[in-house]
């Protein structure tokens, strides 16, 4: 069952030749959700043989432009490939005010219908919520509200040992419940442990977006040993000063929060135009957090 994350923009407010604004695709078990979505996007789902009409679902961190830039467009070219089904986007309710204007005047048929679901940046608070994930909202320090998101998979059925149904006889009644995680007792009243019974062949998966945030305090509790953490390293410690006045963080920020959050693997992204090679930003991260790699556009992490 996958669980892969697609990097489609990896820089910050100028994009480059190289290196698009914000976007990532996130794929659990063949759905597909998107975070943010920076000028260009559309382009980058074609060039990385993505699917558009797979999108269903939308994330929107915040509202400055090289999160949404991408908005306008993408939904446009929904409509061209003969959309037919709804799109969910989850943001802050300015978003909406912000594109009906837009809509309105180039997109006045839609054969679908965009379905706007307000989120409070400042919450940390369940927005998603299906049969195989669930996806929260993650407070974050920027100059306007922001919000990252956790995306947590749910626990599958374990599987019930073949050798063990025999030998204890377990009927249909039976076999439900200890797929509910509950213990058998034998009609002895022996209780025979569902650790005895099973086997479980698959671990949640974790997965953090934070970008356009300053050092946020109560964040590392939100996403205590997540598998994966996607967290702004916008400037290095040369520009530690334009950090605090713009309230992004430096490669010294990612690494604290990734430490003390305990999390497996941290990717550090959103860098400032400045840096023509983010490898030396990388190399910084790696002296607070050893378990780091660098966005790039177009790489994909299969958790």
């Amino acid at each position: 069952m996958n669980f892969d994350i697609t990097v489609l923009g990896s820089n910050s407010a100028l994009p480059t030749a190289q290196r698009f604004s914000s976007c990532h695709i996130l794929n659990v078990r063949n759905k597909l959700f998107m975070v943010d979505c920076g000028e260009g996007t559309q382009i980058q789902l074609r060039k990385y043989k993505i699917s558009f009409a797979k999108i269903n679902h939308i994330f929107i961190s915040h509202l400055h432009g090289d999160h949404v830039f991408g908005l306008p467009g993408m939904i446009s070219s929904f409509d061209l490939l003969g959309r037919d089904h709804d799109v969910h986007i989850y943001a802050h309710a300015d978003l909406k005010r912000i594109m009906d204007p837009y809509f309105a005047f180039f997109a006045r048929q839609l054969n679908f219908k965009i379905v706007y679901h307000d989120i409070n940046p400042s919450k940390h608070a369940l927005v998603y919520n299906d049969r195989s994930l669930e996806v929260w909202t993650l407070p974050l320090n920027h100059s306007t509200p922001t919000c990252g998101f956790l995306f947590k998979e749910k626990p599958v059925s374990p599987n019930i040992r073949r050798d063990m149904v025999d030998f204890y006889k377990l009927g249909i009644k039976d076999i439900k419940l200890v797929k509910e995680g509950k213990d058998f007792v034998t009609p002895d009243g022996e209780i025979v442990a569902n650790s005895r019974l099973t086997t479980q062949l698959h671990v949640p998966r974790s997965y953090a977006y934070c970008s356009d945030t300053a050092y946020a305090p109560l964040l590392p509790q939100l996403i205590k040993g997540i598998d994966l953490l996607y967290h702004e390293a916008t400037f290095g410690l040369d520009l530690e000063k334009r950090a605090v006045q713009t309230k992004h963080s430096t490669t010294a920020d990612a690494a604290r929060v990734a430490t003390e959050a305990g999390v497996k693997q941290l990717m550090i992204g959103h860098f400032s135009a400045r840096y023509n090679k983010p490898e030396t930003l990388l190399i910084e991260t790696k002296q607070g957090f050893e378990n780091t790699i660098l966005a790039e556009d177009g790489l994909t992490l299969k958790l």
